[in-house]
């Protein structure tokens, strides 16, 4: 089994789409598992969930558990699946519940 860390950042970090600010915290959350890259997780209260439209995709993970997605919409485009969020995640990964993650590759995730 990967090992799964979870670590506050304290740090103020953002996430953008279509040029606009969609969330903006300073309790973000740094999940490393294994080999993988870290992902960085915002608080579901700091993101502008009005921009956030639930997707039908699923994903199972034998260590966190099922996550749901949500496509963004901005002026131009609907960014589809472009985060997650498990919304029950597993007991070696409790604090990621209600935080959301988001593709890097997809929309623009920074620390500021």
């Amino acid at each position: 089994m990967a090992e799964i860390k979870i670590r506050e950042l304290g740090s103020t970090w953002v996430v953008r789409a279509g040029g606009a600010v969609i969330g903006e915290t300073t309790r973000a959350l740094e999940l490393s598992e294994g080999d993988l890259a870290p992902v960085i997780y915002f608080p579901r209260e700091d993101i502008a969930m009005a921009f956030l439209e639930k997707s039908p995709s699923s994903t199972h993970c034998p260590h966190k558990g099922d996550a749901s997605y949500y496509s963004v919409q901005t002026k131009s485009e609907l960014i589809r699946d472009a985060a997650w969020s498990y919304e029950t995640p597993k007991d070696g990964a409790k604090e990621i519940a209600g935080h959301l993650a988001f593709y890097s590759n997809k929309v623009t995730v920074e620390q500021v």
